[in-house]
């Protein structure tokens, strides 16, 4: 998310402090995506030096400024709306991680790990169903959220089914054979392979 991109698209409505563009930030996004005053205020300066933003009054301090957007911010606003999200290299996908190390770790059940992922993310595609439901209709930005991450989860659980599907196409792995200790041949192994030493002969005259 792009929260820089948001706070220019709320400017070019009309102007707004601080503490406005925070609330309606989160209004927008359906109140799934709290936003730290601080980063608000903290992004709004780098806009501001980068030129796509100024205050009206410039001699107030940050919850008292009131911003605009200027029309280098137009353009950048646009820009960002107009070019698709980058497409490489795939993310690093924190589940896809986790899978692929406890593939190769000695005694862990991957297929146990992918249902204990896949009862959460089910739970949570319930937990925004429930939301959609209870939501007002004609609140388009609060649905356009849950659409989206109940799509998003939807493809996770799928991907989850996948991996399960592909893991269970996997040979099974044979049992690994202990081989025997190689005998040392400096030190024999038993009384059979002992060779006979000066000693013996002495031996064998005193038990006659």
């Amino acid at each position: 998310m792009s929260i820089r991109h948001a706070l220019l698209a709320l400017l070019a409505e009309g102007s707004k402090y601080g503490l406005q563009l925070r609330q309606e930030f989160e209004a927008r996004t359906g109140e799934v995506w709290p936003l730290n005053v601080g980063q608000v205020y903290t992004t709004l300066q780098r806009l501001e030096r980068e030129g796509h933003v100024e205050s009206d009054e410039t001699e107030r301090d940050g919850a008292q400024r009131r911003y605009r957007i200027t029309v280098g911010g137009e353009r950048e606003l646009d820009r960002w709306l107009r070019t698709p999200p980058g497409a490489t290299p795939p993310p690093r996908d924190e589940l896809v991680i986790k899978v692929q190390v406890a593939v190769r770790l000695p005694g862990v059940d991957v297929r146990e790990i992918l249902q204990v992922h896949r009862r959460r993310l089910v739970e949570e595609m319930q937990r925004y169903t429930h939301l959609k439901a209870e939501a007002d209709p004609d609140d388009i930005a609060l649905g356009l959220v849950v659409d989206a991450e109940l799509f998003r989860l939807e493809a996770v659980v799928r991907w989850l089914d996948a991996a399960d599907a592909r893991l269970r196409r996997l040979p099974a792995t044979p049992p690994v054979a202990v081989e025997a200790a190689p005998s040392d041949p400096a030190r024999p192994s038993g009384p059979a392979d002992r060779e006979p030493t000066e000693s013996t002969p002495a031996r064998e005259g005193a038990r006659r």
